[in-house]
């Protein structure tokens, strides 16, 4: 894909994989919206993308507040006519073996709310920039580690613990990428998901108490991939793992579990009501 003049919005690409995919992009010719909660981070990676003769802008936003989701939503609006690329990257890891369970600023289990809703209601506030530029594509930097989510506890007040917190966010992100594929038939948007590497080189990992085993160059290549291959154009509700098309748990086939899960998003989110009267 020629990037030059594509316009591309990464979440947490302030460190770690989503920061050395902001720098490849931008390299690539590509005006990044490089997004983090650190505004220091923030001005580093920008002036680093402008250094390598790239565009760059800073983007603040907490994605545990489903507010400054909204907020940064409009603030792409209001900085751009155009979306083509939007890769989902910002994650909480699990934060190892004794992690204590915490919420959102909305009262989510953290997990849930960051690696999952936050993507969720910033594509949907993204969607009519993301049509508008077709075609266009969505990324969804999940993860191999998945676990089936339980509907009777999606918040996981039961038997808490980080890794299944954060292995349900993200087979969450993966049911969403197959159903929002299907919606988006015939708009020239394609969305995929993906397991970038395995323990890449990253705080998330070394947080959790991980050696990692793999660097966070290698996750950035596939991340671009699936961003820009020609080879994937007009191909959407893909897994992959690394650079391989793969199969992700069973559940995210379960077309019922994919309608309880927008569901049951729509309504943490409070646009439940919208939807029904859009489809009234």
């Amino acid at each position: 894909m020629d990037l030059k003049d594509k316009t591309i919005l990464i979440t947490g690409s302030t460190d770690g994989v989503g920061r050395v995919v902001a720098q490849r992009l931008g390299a690539g010719g590509a005006r990044v919206l490089v997004h983090g909660r650190d505004a220091a981070r923030g001005k580093a990676t920008v002036a680093d993308i402008e250094a390598a003769g790239g565009k760059a802008e800073f983007f603040a936003a907490d994605l545990a507040s489903l507010a400054e989701v909204r907020r940064l939503a409009e603030a792409v609006h209001e900085k751009t006519a155009r979306l083509d690329i939007l890769i989902n990257n910002a994650g909480v890891g699990t934060a190892g073996q004794n992690a204590k369970r915490q919420v959102s600023a909305d009262g989510y289990e953290l997990r849930f709310a960051v690696n999952y809703l936050a993507g969720f209601l910033l594509t949907e506030g993204l969607l009519p920039l993301l049509k508008a530029s077709a075609p266009a594509r969505i990324v969804n930097v999940a993860s191999a580690g998945q676990q089936a989510i339980d509907f009777s506890d999606v918040m996981l007040t039961h038997g808490y613990s980080g890794v299944r917190a954060y292995c349900q966010s993200k087979l969450a992100q993966i049911l969403f990428t197959i159903d929002l594929a299907e919606q988006l038939k015939g708009s020239g948007v394609t969305v995929n998901a993906l397991h970038p590497a395995s323990y890449m080189n990253t705080t998330m990992v070394r947080q959790a108490g991980v050696t990692p085993w793999s660097s966070v160059e290698t996750g950035a290549e596939a991340i671009v991939n699936l961003a820009t291959s020609p080879a994937l154009e007009a191909r959407s509700g893909l897994y992959f793992d690394g650079l391989r098309e793969s199969r992700a748990d069973a559940q995210a086939y379960d077309a019922r579990a994919r309608q309880q899960l927008r569901d049951l998003s729509l309504d943490l989110v409070g646009q439940a009501t919208v939807k029904r009267e859009e489809r009234s």
